[in-house]
């Protein structure tokens, strides 16, 4: 009996300490496999901008970004393939080797020959650089140069600096040394202790210093006296202090030892047992995500996982890889290894199945459990498993000091495993899902359909109630997914999209509104809602209880993968899917749409990767498992979230014409005033740019924008050319976003592009400004050409229009003979017969001959004196016609007759003729119509008979008299006053055709007095 219970405490302690090594063994390893150029990694750092890297021990300088190596050697300049120690700063990494130090700038490396470098330190802005032999620093004219100190310090191996704020400690390999300078003038320099020490930080205004042999010492940085010794561990590399108040402890042999920094007790340890390959631990870094890089010696670097994720694996106790699938039953996880049969994980650890019988190497892919907490498998090509557990009773035999035999009853628990396949009639051996139900057994085979049936373990018999396949409405028999609903209806799912249910031995067919052939490999029915998980098409949903309108579950965020191989609710409300890439925890909203997505993949802690087909469950404790291809996963629900910062996007180079524009520091351009001054010829830029993140490297986005323009689409790609750029400012901006699609703040880059000398506003200008003076020159010489023309023809028209204004007086002043004639021979008539008559016609004609001598000296009269002239006149004819007429003269002008001027005796010639040649010679009584009208540019005048007619008139009667001339001098003068064809000379006609008089209109520019 105590040997069982020494076996049995035995096999506990054993699992359990599995059990904790799988917990605290979140471990992702990077090797030479992965492009690690050499496995004995002795620093690691993450500059500015998110880049791991890493110094080798004969595979010189590499850089990580989460995904891929990009690595420096010899070849490339650098001083030596053999790195122990690295530093940057701003743009310049500093790296140090066996033979000195080299520091890369950009793709370029600048060397200085040393004694080997062991380690960079900056304190009061001056870097210190620790050799095999002393102290150097670095200055900032780009030299390195040996630092006095004293003869011991000189010559010794400084492994580690420190500058407390007061004082500075070296950890040399002859001991550790305290100064309040580093000088050989310094005042205090004390030996504190003698050993090899190799590392020495501060902690709580405590000095931690570390000996390769003896320990850690713990020391006030005031009184060194007060101090005690950590024996534990031994064979220091380096200490740092993680997660606060956490003292990692990288060994030489023994991996890392974690100690708590208040009492210094150890908290835990990782070593190979945990997963790592090799003891021998270099160093211990955090980068900017929380994540902890470890720097081995022979096992590469590895990743260290700080969250909610625990990993089993063949490393940690498990039988292979590949976890087919997962149930939770009550005694445990059960769960199925590659092709190694069945296990178990409980609070005693992890317990494969016992490798005998038929089931312990075959293909298990699915698992459940009864209502009396058997195990139902089912295998490729084995058919089912019906691992029975009962509880029998057992005789127990005692005995006593009076050799009598005690026996005793006992009930024990005992499990028997039963094989249910097609020897004893099942249909198919090969089992995809398998459902315990209370009252039957459900199994959905590959390609016979779904069995109904029950198994009896007393008598070892199998009674199949039903098939469902074909003939019962099951049109693809390929099953992919079978579950259980509330309403205890069993649902399925095929390869070729089908889905429907069974109920009371009836199937029924629902329609998803899927493209066909779409694979629906889970069903998940949470609340009043049912989940489907596809096979490219991402995640469906519908109401449980009516589902007839299946929608794709879509949102703000994107799924990681649309191929759905695993869906689950943990008790937070989150909905997990497991597909190729990882896991997607997945926030919905009220409305079942996608409010946000955290994704984990195997740089987030989930080793596993690639996950499998309904080979997940929930636990008591709400605890996820996911089974996929890289081990078992266990995510412990948690209200503790790794922080997740906004991005920041750099820029990594500018080219022109393809080659980088070297003379910048792109930092310093970075977002400030500068601008980068470019020719007239270039015009064809590019830039590159990178945000960093080791937990997602394929999930940054990019977007960017030049001036003003609108923001282009989010891209993975990190380079943006332009051709054929405009002249003249521009200023490039990029942003970034992360797998949260947190975006960074914007970065931009200015530059101008100069514009060609014909493009230069002072040089077209300036050929404008010529090309004016030219034309103007041109201009000049052509006006003075044409004035001289303009003058000499002017002094000709002048001289024509002198004397044709002479003739114009001249006629003015002309009076017809005849007319005068017979006016003096009326009035001599009238002398003695009619004295008032000849009265009246001796007024009118003096008064008409003194208003032509007046008018005759102006050029302009007004049209009111033209009118009082041709009344006179008009009144003299009356006076001295044979035949009597009567006139009118109708005014209506805009402005008045006052206002408007007019040349003088413009308008009596016509006049005169239309009495003289037109209502004198007519038969009838005449008649002479005046008008006078405007418009806003012309005064139009007409004169109208109903005399003879001016054709015939002018037939009858040779052109030879004054009126004739004065027609045609009257005619010239407004031409010259109101251009060509301004005269219009008509007659009037009548219905039959005869002549009723004579119309003649003109108009003048119209002039007026003011």
């Amino acid at each position: 009996m105590n040997l069982l219970r020494t076996y049995v405490l035995l096999v506990f302690c054993f699992f359990g300490t599995m059990y904790v090594a799988a917990q605290n063994s979140q471990l992702r390893a990077y090797t030479i496999a992965d492009g690690l150029p050499q496995s004995q990694v002795y620093d690691v750092l993450q500059d500015e901008m998110g880049y791991l890297w890493l110094g080798t021990q004969g595979g010189g300088l590499a850089n990580f970004d989460g995904e891929t190596f990009e690595v420096w050697n010899e070849s490339d300049g650098l001083l030596s393939n053999y790195i122990d120690a690295l530093y940057t700063t701003n743009d310049s990494l500093f790296v140090g080797t066996r033979k000195g130090l080299s520091i890369k700038v950009k793709n370029n490396f600048v060397n200085f020959n040393s004694p080997q470098i062991l380690q960079f330190y900056t304190a009061e802005n001056v870097l210190y650089v620790g050799t095999k032999k002393g102290l150097y620093t670095y200055s900032e004219n780009k030299e390195l140069n040996k630092v006095a100190i004293n003869s011991e310090i000189d010559s010794s191996e400084i492994n580690s600096i420190l500058f407390d704020g007061n004082y500075y400690w070296l950890a040399t390999n002859n001991g550790l040394w305290k100064l309040n300078a580093l000088s050989d003038s310094a005042s205090e320099k004390t030996k504190v202790e003698v050993n090899n020490f190799k590392t020495v930080i501060q902690h709580n205004k405590k000095i931690l210093a570390a000996t390769f042999d003896d320990g850690v010492f713990v020391m006030d940085s005031e009184n060194t006296d007060n101090q005690f010794l950590m024996p534990e561990p031994s064979r220091i590399n380096s200490m740092s202090i993680q997660n606060t108040d956490e003292l990692w402890i990288a060994t030489d042999n023994d991996g890392i030892t974690i100690v708590e920094t208040t009492k210094f007790s150890e908290l835990k340890r990782l070593n190979k047992s945990s997963g790592l390959a090799t003891p021998h631990i270099r160093k211990i870094i955090n980068d900017d995500n929380g994540n902890l890089w470890i720097a081995t010696s022979g096992g590469g670097f590895y990743k260290y996982f700080q969250n909610n994720f625990k990993h089993y694996d063949q490393r940690t106790g498990i039988k292979g890889n590949r976890i087919y699938a997962v149930h939770n039953a009550p005694d445990g996880l059960w769960f199925s290894t590659s092709e190694a049969g069945l296990s178990k994980i409980d609070s005693a650890g992890i317990h494969p199945l016992p490798s005998k019988g038929s089931f312990f190497d075959v293909k298990i892919k699915t698992i459940d459990s009864d209502s009396k907490g058997n195990i139902w498998a089912g295998s490729d090509n084995r058919g089912l498993l019906f691992l029975e557990t009962k509880m029998v009773d057992s005789l127990v035999f005692s005995s006593s000091e009076t050799f009598l035999i005690q026996i005793d009853t006992v009930s024990v628990e005992r499990t028997t495993n039963h094989i249910i396949d097609e020897s004893k009639g099942f249909p198919s051996d090969w089992v995809r899902t398998v459902i315990a139900d209370d009252d039957f057994i459900w199994a959905a085979t590959y390609a016979h359909g779904i069995v109904k049936f029950n198994y009896y373990s007393d008598n070892d018999s199998l009674v199949v109630r039903k098939t469902f396949s074909k003939r019962n409405g099951i049109t693809d028999m390929l099953i992919k997914g079978m579950v259980k609903s509330p309403d205890g209806k069993l649902w399925y799912s095929t390869q070729n999209g089908h889905f429907g249910y069974i109920e009371n031995n009836k199937v029924t067919s629902i329609e998803t509104g899927l493209e066909q052939q779409t694979a629906i490999g889970t069903i998940f029915f949470h609340e009043e809602t049912i989940y489907l998980g596809t096979s490219g098409k991402g995640i469906w949903y519908a109401n449980s209880t009516n589902p007839v309108n299946f929608q794709q579950l879509k949102g703000s965020k994107n799924l990681s993968s649309n191929n759905i191989y695993q869906l689950i609710f943990d008790d937070q409300g989150y909905l997990w899917a497991g597909s190729e890439r990882g896991v997607d925890k997945i926030e919905l909203n009220k409305d079942n749409e996608i409010a946000d997505v955290y994704h984990f993949g195997r740089n987030d802690g989930f080793l596993g990767i690639e996950t499998c087909l309904n080979a997940v469950d929930k636990d008591e404790q709400g605890n996820l498992w996911f089974g996929a291809i890289y081990g078992l996963t266990k995510h412990i629900p948690s209200e503790s979230k790794k922080a997740s910062l906004p991005p920041t996007v750099y820029f990594t180079g500018v080219e022109e014409r393809y080659k980088n524009i070297d003379s910048i520091v792109l930092k310093d351009w970075t977002n400030s005033n500068k601008v980068l001054q470019l020719t007239p010829e270039q015009t064809q830029l590019g830039f590159s740019f990178r945000t960093v993140d080791v937990d997602h490297p394929n999930e940054i986005e990019y977007r960017t924008k030049l001036d003003d323009t609108e923001w282009s689409p989010w891209v993975k790609e990190n380079k943006q050319n332009f051709a054929g750029l405009a002249y003249g400012a521009h200023t490039f901006s990029v942003q970034s976003r992360n797998y949260r699609w947190q975006e960074s703040d914007p970065i931009k880059f200015s530059f101008f592009i100069d514009s060609p000398l014909y493009k230069k506003d002072w040089f077209q200008w300036s050929v404008l400004a010529l090309a004016i003076f030219v034309l103007l020159a041109i201009g000049l010489f052509y006006i003075r050409k044409i004035k001289a023309k303009n003058k000499a023809a002017q002094e000709h028209l002048k001289t024509q229009n002198y004397l044709l204004t002479l003739e114009q007086k001249a006629l003015q002043l002309q009076m017809n003979p005849h007319f005068i004639f017979n006016v003096l021979n009326g009035v001599k008539a009238m002398a003695g017969t009619k004295p008032e008559k000849m009265d009246a016609t001796i007024n009118s004609f003096a008064i008409l001959l003194r208003e032509t001598l007046q008018n005759s000296r102006k050029e302009h009269i007004s049209l009111d004196q033209e009118i009082k002239a041709l009344r006179h006149y008009i009144e003299v004819e009356k006076l001295m016609a044979q035949k009597p007429f009567e006139y009118t003269i109708d005014i209506q002008t805009t402005p008045d007759a006052e206002e408007i001027l007019i040349p003088p005796m413009l308008i009596q010639p016509f006049v005169e003729n239309a009495i003289r040649h037109g209502i004198l010679k007519g038969n009838k009584e005449g008649k002479l119509e005046i008008g006078f009208t405007t418009t806003e540019t012309h005064l139009q005048c007409s004169i109208i008979d109903n005399g003879l007619g001016i054709f015939k008139s002018q037939s009858e009667k040779p052109k030879t008299d004054h009126q004739s001339m004065a027609l045609t001098v009257t005619k010239e003068r407004l031409e010259s006053i109101a251009g060509k064809n301004t005269l219009h000379i008509s007659e009037i006609k009548n219905e039959d055709g005869s002549i009723d008089g004579t119309k003649i209109t003109f108009k003048i520019p119209l002039l007026t007095d003011y």
